[in-house]
């Protein structure tokens, strides 16, 4: 049996081909382009090209679980629908989706996929995380190292950053399992921490100061237009308000039960990824 991993070249999807390839299962790679990555067999797909649904399933008809994520689109259901459906009569039998902590089932974007699943009456797991500690590298890294500040509208909420190394292994343990979870997690890192107190660490790990900059919802909103369609701006800015209301960290506080564990630090992060920042 194969597993079909979209996102595969991602920051999630790639660790979690290792994990896979290194376990033994059989891995094809979902990638808009197609082009080889060793070494795993790939085929070109994209999820706004309804006419490449079908080629993952031509390439290898042996696939039996995906693992989904959503690109930065709201009106997700005249995508994901009909891929789906077309999945699960190719014979997949699991899906395992990547959300986010606010994306619950029905709403925009994330939260259409998983009500997708719910209504599919198909085994799945979906996985909730929390914002990625990776982001300092991505996102921030540029101003970090540029201009010794990161710029957020999350004042000071305190946020339960989660490395993408933990939420790779939440899907593969959920991929892989005997018995299929049917449920979602939420995933969260092991400590908290607001955005001054982990540019407060992180300038212990550089030897130099690193600011928070605030701004507003509305100052956010402005900035992620500028690489970001309206509405993912609008919605992406108002998930750092909610951030600044304390809402990521009310998921830290969630039962075990309603977590999936996290072992990665985001002081550890800073520390193996200091060349990041380095001038």
């Amino acid at each position: 049996m194969t597993i079909l991993i979209t996102g595969g070249t991602g920051k999630v999807g790639g660790r979690l081909a290792q994990l896979l390839h290194s376990a033994g299962h059989r891995v094809l790679i979902a990638s808009r382009t197609g082009k080889p990555t060793t070494p795993f067999a790939v085929v070109t797909f994209d999820f706004l090209d309804h006419g490449s649904f079908v080629n993952p399933f031509k390439q290898d008809p042996d696939i039996d679980r995906v693992f989904l994520v959503v690109p930065d689109i709201l009106n997700t259901l005249p995508h994901y629908k009909p891929f789906i459906d077309m999945a699960i009569s190719k014979g997949v039998k699991r899906f395992v989706l990547l959300t986010s902590t606010q994306a619950h089932p029905g709403s925009p974007g994330q939260g259409v996929v998983h009500q997708c699943l719910l209504d599919a009456k198909v085994d799945y797991a979906v996985l909730r995380p929390t914002w990625f500690m990776q982001n300092f590298g991505t996102d921030f890294k540029d101003s970090i190292r540029d201009s010794n500040e990161i710029v957020s509208a999350a004042g000071d909420g305190r946020i339960p950053f989660i490395s993408n190394e933990d939420i790779a292994q939440a899907a593969f343990d959920t991929l892989v399992s005997e018995a299929s979870p049917n449920r979602d997690y939420y995933l969260v890192g092991p400590e908290l921490y607001s955005y001054d107190e982990a540019v407060a660490l992180l300038s212990s790990v550089l030897g130099r100061t690193i600011i928070h900059r605030r701004s507003t919802v509305e100052e956010q909103e402005e900035v992620y237009k500028q690489f970001l369609s309206p509405e993912m701006a609008k919605v992406l800015a108002a998930m750092e308000g909610l951030a600044a209301e304390g809402k990521e960290e009310a998921f830290f506080y969630e039962p075990e039960h309603r977590k999936y564990p996290a072992k990665h630090t985001l002081g550890q992060y800073f520390k193996d990824n200091a060349h990041l920042w380095a001038i």
